[in-house]
């Protein structure tokens, strides 16, 4: 595989707001380990092997079990996911596959989250999405991917 574009390649900028963003989304409050799951699923249905590298490396670095992260294709299936999880799941695949079922979507999720908690995975969501196929469209080569280390 050749990688078509690289991210040094793009103008300068190019990353600024996707990274704000990202900045943002990590400390609005949201459950990183939840957040790396529903990036895990939203990768896998859009074939993204870049992101998949990413999040499966930074969902173990947080904890996440290898088990569950295997199973996300299969999740209605599996007992090991919280309602709260399976909700979260249905939402990002109603935004990624772009259906009709966003009112059942939204109302399920309104059980365990805030409007303003909706609005932040919708912006997740959509985000995870975005650079999936910035990576695809550019041909991003995956398994390079490194867990940042925490300063303590």
């Amino acid at each position: 595989m050749t990688e078509r574009i690289s991210y040094e390649e793009t103008s300068k900028g190019f990353c600024d707001g996707l990274m704000k963003t990202e900045y943002y989304l990590k400390y609005c409050g949201l459950d990183q380990k939840l957040m790396e799951l529903m990036k895990y699923r939203v990768s896998q249905m859009n074939g993204c092997a870049y992101c998949l590298d990413m999040h499966h490396k930074e969902a173990i670095s947080i904890g996440e079990d290898e088990l569950r992260l295997h199973s996300l294709a299969a999740w209605r299936e599996c007992p090991f996911y919280s309602k709260k999880e399976k909700a979260v799941l249905q939402y990002a695949e109603v935004l990624t596959k772009n259906t009709e079922n966003y009112k059942q979507a939204v109302d399920e999720l309104s059980e365990d989250f805030s409007k303003a908690e909706i609005a932040n995975l919708t912006l997740a969501i959509t985000q995870i999405n975005t650079w999936n196929r910035i990576n695809k469209a550019f041909g991003t080569i995956p398994g390079n991917h490194k867990v940042a280390k925490i300063k303590q």
